[in-house]
């Protein structure tokens, strides 16, 4: 059976790894040429050798720990992680779609938030049009009253202004005729009739007029 001697070298320091027999602690890679100047060829005269292929059993547990945790990792953990992972999908699938359903919720609530202040405004715009239509209406009707008064009280105030000068000049005919009267008879020396008087009064003050 070979087993590997790691030696260190007495000039260079360097270690060195030999493969010997352990019967006969005989190096294989030189012939002929023993490792240690002895006369015991037995494996107790053998200084203590350190192996590096581990046994059979080393391996057994190995292959075995590692089957062990590959059965862990496959049925127990991974399950796990899984279901943290699905989970985790579902919550974030949920969130999003509960927040495309507020979002199409709130553009819903905007449209119609606008809906109504369109109405609103129309609903403002009709009114205040029809207020002004009111109010023109009014205007028109209270200047058409205003205009009628105005009217009343002008056509009043020319028919006393026409009575006044009727009045004013029945007073003036009579004062004219009277001076008239008085002038003729200083001129002639006898009073003229007052029929001539009159109608000579009427025909100047008609002329005049």
């Amino acid at each position: 059976m070979l087993k590997a001697l790691v030696t260190t070298s007495h000039s260079s320091g360097q270690p060195q790894v030999n493969l010997v027999t352990a019967e006969s602690c005989e190096r294989t890679d030189l012939d002929g040429n023993p490792i240690f100047p002895t006369s015991d060829t037995t494996s107790t005269g053998c200084p203590e050798l350190i192996p590096i292929m581990p046994e059979v059993k080393e391996l057994i547990w190995g292959f075995g720990s590692f089957v062990v945790l590959a059965v862990v990792l496959r049925y127990v953990l991974f399950p796990k992680l899984r279901a943290g992972m699905t989970a985790r999908y579902e919550s974030i699938r949920g969130d999003f779609e509960k927040a495309e359903t507020l979002t199409a919720s709130a553009r819903a609530e905007v449209a119609e938030y606008e809906a109504q202040v369109a109405s609103v405004r129309a609903d403002a715009q009709g009114r205040v049009e029809a207020a002004r239509s009111t109010l023109e209406a009014e205007r028109s009707e209270k200047l058409t009253a205003v205009n009628a008064r105005i009217a009343d009280k002008r056509a009043v105030a020319t028919a006393e202004v026409d009575a006044a000068r009727a009045a004013a000049s029945s007073q003036v005919a009579a004062a004219v005729a009277s001076v008239a009267s008085r002038a003729g008879e200083l001129a002639t020396g006898k009073a003229p009739s007052a029929a001539v008087v009159s109608d000579a009064v009427t025909n100047s003050m008609g002329v005049n007029a």
